[in-house]
């Protein structure tokens, strides 16, 4: 340190000492932010993207075989699971197209082609119908779509 002119040492940050603190908080705390994801939206667009994988899987297999396929999450109290329809069940097993939620079931909102609000067929005809299916789960939604011809995605904006 130097000393003033008065003969007592100087005291305190200098300016530049305090804006580089400043600066390097302000990194930390962005990058925690960053890292700190909502882990229930992570796992909901997780699951979304797994079901649109099923969901195309499913329908490429109904048109190949000509198949009324068929998917549909189960209504039951304890609804852990979804399953599909109209394919042979050794197939069904081999391409995984039955599995359990990720984590606690989401309420699934259905719209489009289905049977009392409750499917998405899937085939045989290479042209669906337009659908969408939505996940919810408590605050967090995400919504897969397809026109009926392109394959099912996430909505821009989760909606």
């Amino acid at each position: 340190m130097r000393a003033r002119p008065s003969g007592r040492p100087q005291r305190g940050f200098t300016l530049i000492e305090l804006i580089v603190a400043i600066t390097i908080v302000a990194i930390a705390s962005a990058t925690v932010a960053v890292a700190v994801r909502d882990r229930a939206d992570v796992q909901l667009e997780r699951e979304a993207l797994h079901l649109a994988s099923v969901l195309e899987t499913a329908r490429s297999e109904a048109r190949a075989a000509s198949l009324d396929v068929r998917w549909i999450p189960d209504s039951s109290n304890d609804a852990t699971r979804y399953r599909v329809t109209g394919l042979p069940a050794a197939l069904v097993k081999r391409l995984e197209l039955e599995r359990p939620w990720l984590g606690e079931p989401p309420i699934v909102e259905i719209e489009g082609a289905t049977i009392n609000g409750r499917s998405i067929r899937l085939g045989p005809e290479p042209l669906i119908g337009a659908q969408r299916v939505t996940l919810i789960r408590g605050d967090h939604r995400i919504t897969l779509v397809t026109d009926g011809l392109r394959p099912f995605a996430i909505a821009k904006g989760g909606a």
